[in-house]
């Protein structure tokens, strides 16, 4: 359990840190319908995040994660071509980032949030959560991590329900806001949006990076040990090292 938390927290983090949804998020809440529209979205974000944990963890059930609780060479060579792709969003995020006074543009979809309806509400965040292709990605990343760890259905069911809490910190934050303040939030809550608005792309290219380097990290140590391990020189001098071992342990042989 405790690997698995650890091997998907960044991914978590990642996808809890999304400015796009964190500000369409907001400006649902400041409409007429904004507590229930706040929370069918809270609602429909994590359905998405759900659904995709599930689809992969069934998936990859019947797959051979690896043996001695090392992954097997395909995950590990996966997660080096991960984020490798990561790495390279990151680069196309940071040179889109809004430089000195530069208009921010904002997709042309939030401009219909003020008359969002609660059943759009949910379908956004499953949209945002689901088919965002960061999210996706990390949603998949984190499901890959704790199916690696091999543990059992229950406890890997308990890992991602984790995973899934902890990505929802990012848009349930200002929906807790809300809820508690009312509309004394409405000041905090468009600073919150505007700063989100006007550093998406450097935040989204910093965590990219910074998950993408640990995949490719990981990875590249996967597949050395492994290498090592099934080197001949490596296997024989384990074996003669073993049998020391135990010759030493068995002096009265002699």
């Amino acid at each position: 359990m405790g690997d698995a938390t650890g091997g998907m927290l960044p991914s978590a983090v990642g996808v809890a840190i999304s400015p796009l949804p964190i500000v369409a998020v907001v400006l649902m809440l400041v409409t007429a319908r904004g507590r229930v529209n706040g929370v069918a979205f809270i609602v429909g974000w994590m359905i998405g995040l759900v659904t995709v944990g599930a689809v992969f963890l069934t998936i990859t059930s019947d797959v051979d994660p690896g043996t001695r609780g090392e992954p097997a060479t395909w995950v590990s060579g996966i997660g080096v071509l991960l984020g490798i792709v990561l790495l390279s969003i990151a680069l196309r995020q940071w040179r889109r980032r809004p430089r000195g006074g530069d208009e921010i543009r904002m997709p042309r979809w939030m401009a219909a949030l003020d008359q969002t309806s609660p059943r759009q509400a949910a379908a956004a965040g499953v949209a945002l959560s689901a088919l965002n292709p960061k999210n996706l990605l990390l949603g998949v990343l984190g499901a890959a991590a704790i199916a690696r760890s091999g543990g059992s259905a229950d406890q890997q069911a308990v890992a991602y329900a984790t995973f899934v809490l902890i990505a929802t910190i990012g848009v349930g934050a200002p929906v807790v806001i809300f809820l508690a303040l009312g509309e004394r939030s409405r000041a905090l809550l468009d600073a919150l949006r505007r700063w989100m608005a006007r550093n998406n792309a450097v935040l989204v290219a910093l965590l990219l990076l910074v998950v993408g380097v640990k995949l490719i990290g990981d990875g590249i140590s996967q597949l050395n040990s492994r290498s090592l391990l099934r080197c001949p020189y490596m296997s024989s001098r384990t074996t003669a090292q073993s049998a020391v071992t135990r010759l030493t342990a068995h002096r009265d042989i002699f």
